[in-house]
């Protein structure tokens, strides 16, 4: 019994194990991940800055836009810089600490969008089936405490389970087969009894995604069933077009996150989760500032606005 309980203390660092393959697809991931880092960051900043700088984006529509553009910032510097490490072989070690916080806040950033999204998709409904209401609903004070709300939910959801997973012992076994330190593959580690741990993650996944998706689906129900009352077919196009953007990024994130997280065993596919979770933490938040930009009429036309006053300055002479 001694000696269990000294191997379950001697693990202080992880080895992050990343993918397999010859050092030059390794190299190339690394600059895949890096490119998507740059243009994950450069896109979700600037959606930040067109809707600060542009009056007609000030909006509940694009404050919570502003809200998710600023989590998939912090959303993919916790996992891609050190996946980038771990790619070429230079930081392929985390201590438990540092693992475990970032576990901590890919959970917690994770379960935020998806109670970000509810609440975007509550807004649409009003916007949609209340018209004449939204201004007087929807003002800047409550939709300050609806974003403070996804934000603490998303925190408090995961904390009691981050304080379970914090406790599993490690028998000497520190070897991740992950590229950042992914919950099914912390609880594959642990030589404690699993079925509770991975009955207490389906739980708290369950909840999360219930909550959010039952929000979301309801407001979605009321939204369509409104659209398809407007006589006009012009009027029903414009109708469906505020809203197309975010059912598009709600159906990528539900459908990557319910595969990866709400599952009764953490044992399964732990390769295929690998690959999943590059879609859930590099490509979704990647795509997010494209799909609301390309799809989004006033947004395309204030950064259209933008482009044109640098293009302009940079024509003008210098005196």
């Amino acid at each position: 019994m001694a000696g269990t309980e000294r191997n379950q203390t001697n693990v202080q660092e992880f080895i992050l194990l990343g993918f397999p393959g010859t050092w030059y697809f390794r190299v190339a991931l690394a600059v895949l991940f890096s490119v998507m880092y740059v243009l994950t960051i450069l896109g979700n900043v600037s959606i930040i800055a067109l809707v600060r700088t542009h009056p007609r984006l000030h909006t509940p529509m694009y404050f919570f836009l502003c809200n998710l553009s600023f989590l998939e910032i912090w959303y993919t510097t916790a996992c891609v810089p050190k996946a980038i490490g771990v790619m070429l072989g230079t930081s392929q070690i985390i201590s438990f600490t540092v693992c475990l916080l970032q576990l901590f806040f890919l959970l917690s950033l994770g379960a935020t969008e998806c109670f970000l999204l509810a609440i975007m998709a509550y807004d649409r409904y009003l916007a949609i089936c209340h018209p004449l209401r939204y201004s007087s609903l929807m003002n800047s004070t409550f939709c300050a405490q609806l974003a403070l709300l996804s934000w603490l939910c998303g925190f408090l959801a995961v904390s009691v389970l981050a304080a379970l997973i914090s406790r599993l012992p490690f028998c000497g076994r520190n070897v991740i087969n992950h590229f950042i330190c992914d919950i099914d593959s912390w609880i594959a580690l642990s030589c404690a009894h699993k079925r509770l741990i991975e009955l207490a993650t389906f739980i708290d996944s369950f909840i999360v995604v219930m909550v959010s998706c039952t929000i979301t689906l309801v407001s979605y129900i009321f939204i369509i069933s409104t659209i398809l009352r407007i006589p006009s077919v012009q009027g029903r196009q414009k109708a469906f077009s505020t809203c197309s953007a975010h059912l598009t990024v709600v159906t990528i994130w539900y459908g990557s996150g319910i595969f990866l997280y709400v599952k009764p065993s953490a044992q399964n596919s732990l390769d295929l989760n690998k690959t999943i979770n590059i879609f859930n933490t590099m490509v979704t938040p990647l795509l997010n500032p494209f799909i609301y930009t390309l799809r989004n009429k006033e947004v395309k036309e204030a950064l259209g606005k933008t482009v044109r006053g640098m293009l302009s300055g940079f024509q003008r002479p210098w005196i």
